[in-house]
């Protein structure tokens, strides 16, 4: 999508601090952490949210908690637990339509969630 945030950095036109690459993902540091880690998950591909995601796109989606799963203990929180949100709409909390994972860790959460 022409103007996405996310499809830019995905696309390296915008830089990003990456934590993990490949053909289909792209994981990158928020810029405005909530907690001591907090690195987001997002397909290459544009979906807008979790609303665009069907039957055929379960592999992706199972690609993106594996990448979870391995940022998580390469960051070293996957011992302490970590949180993954995917927040969806404008009541949901998605600031940027492109759906992405964030992987939150390095400190205790709180329920319910904010």
């Amino acid at each position: 999508m022409e103007n996405c945030l996310f499809c830019k950095i995905a696309n390296g036109d915008i830089p990003s601090n990456k934590a993990y690459e490949d053909d289909t993902v792209l994981s990158f540091h928020d810029i405005e952490p909530q907690a001591p880690v907090h690195v987001l998950i997002v397909p290459k591909k544009h979906y807008t949210s979790i609303m665009d995601i069907g039957a055929s796109d379960a592999a992706l989606l199972s690609h993106m908690i594996e990448v979870a799963q391995q940022l998580a203990r390469e960051l070293n929180i996957s011992d302490d637990g970590f949180r993954l949100v995917v927040n969806t709409g404008e009541n949901g909390g998605q600031s940027v339509p492109h759906l992405h994972i964030h992987l939150l860790g390095g400190r205790k959460f709180g329920w319910p969630a904010g």
